[in-house]
């Protein structure tokens, strides 16, 4: 994945004079930051052999309940409120997966619908202005010369690497991925870790929108619409098996690069909006081609 983020930024670079300025790097890093968090989350349910269709959803009714409560009740208050929805929402995820048997595509599925519904019956349709300078500069703002945004994956990225590498959770969320049944019968809880992973992916769709709220500075209830396809993308990309139990957030990471650079060349040198969705498809075709006969070998 390194090699070929190296590549393509290379072609880049090569195609337009524009995109190794560091005004465009930075707006690069800025605009992955809300897709890599989602996708890093993706990645600890995908790895636990999941799915999580409701991750952009979820985003969408933390960023309302943002909006909603930011200059009512000021961002002490505002922030908790959306964070314990998404968490709420992933654990019954979770709960459903894990405990009643569902399938994680139809249960996320619902989900999807579900709160995508709460956000339009919160709102009534209608977006939510935020007047808070100070949550503004959460999402559009600069810390040491690199745009916040940037800074919270990065953050999110490293403490996500750690979980996943150097703890027993960590180690047991590949367990469950590989073999269910044999991480059980090795005293792993698989319940219980299968509900913290959909947890945990709900805390990042909220900590995303948290950066979409502050971004535009605007709750409406279409937030996110699409993102998990975006997320899936990602995690794809950067070499994370869909049968769980293979794959690593530093690869997801490079995933969301390689989108990210991709979308961005394709619009300095004016390829068609639509056109782009082609482009990316077929690299997401070539990634799981890419997969599968690595795993044959």
């Amino acid at each position: 994945m390194l090699a070929a983020l190296v590549l393509l930024v290379t072609a880049a670079s090569l195609l337009s004079p524009r995109f190794l300025t560091l005004p465009n790097l930075l707006n690069v890093l800025r605009q992955v930051s809300i897709v890599g968090i989602l996708a890093i989350g993706m990645t600890f349910v995908i790895l636990a052999r999941g799915i999580d269709l409701s991750v952009g959803s979820i985003l969408g009714i933390a960023v309302v309940l943002f909006a909603g409560s930011m200059d009512r009740l000021g961002m002490a208050v505002a922030i908790p409120i959306g964070f314990v929805a998404a968490a709420a929402a992933g654990a019954v995820n979770g709960i459903g997966i894990a405990y009643a048997g569902i399938p994680a595509f139809i249960m996320t599925l619902g989900m999807l619908s579900f709160v995508r519904g709460l956000a339009f019956i919160y709102t009534g349709g209608t977006p939510i202005p935020i007047n808070s300078q100070q949550f503004y500069e959460l999402g559009n703002g600069y810390l040491f010369g690199v745009p916040i945004p940037a800074l919270i994956l990065l953050a999110v990225l490293a403490a996500s690497g750690f979980v996943l590498g150097l703890t027993p959770f960590g180690r047991s969320v590949y367990a469950i991925g590989s073999n269910e049944d044999a991480a059980r019968l090795s005293g792993v809880p698989v319940r219980r870790f299968t509900t913290l992973v959909y947890v945990i992916s709900g805390l990042m769709s909220g900590l995303a929108g948290l950066v979409y709220a502050s971004q535009l500075s605007i709750g409406t209830p279409i937030a996110g619409q699409g993102y998990e396809l975006d997320a899936i993308a990602a995690v794809v990309v950067g070499g994370t098996s869909l049968f769980g139990g293979k794959g690593s957030v530093g690869g997801t990471f490079l995933g969301t690069l390689i989108i990210g650079v991709l979308a961005n060349i394709l619009n300095l040198t004016g390829v068609d909006p639509f056109v782009q969705q082609l482009f990316k498809g077929g690299l997401i075709i070539l990634a799981v081609l890419i997969m599968s006969r690595s795993g044959r070998r």
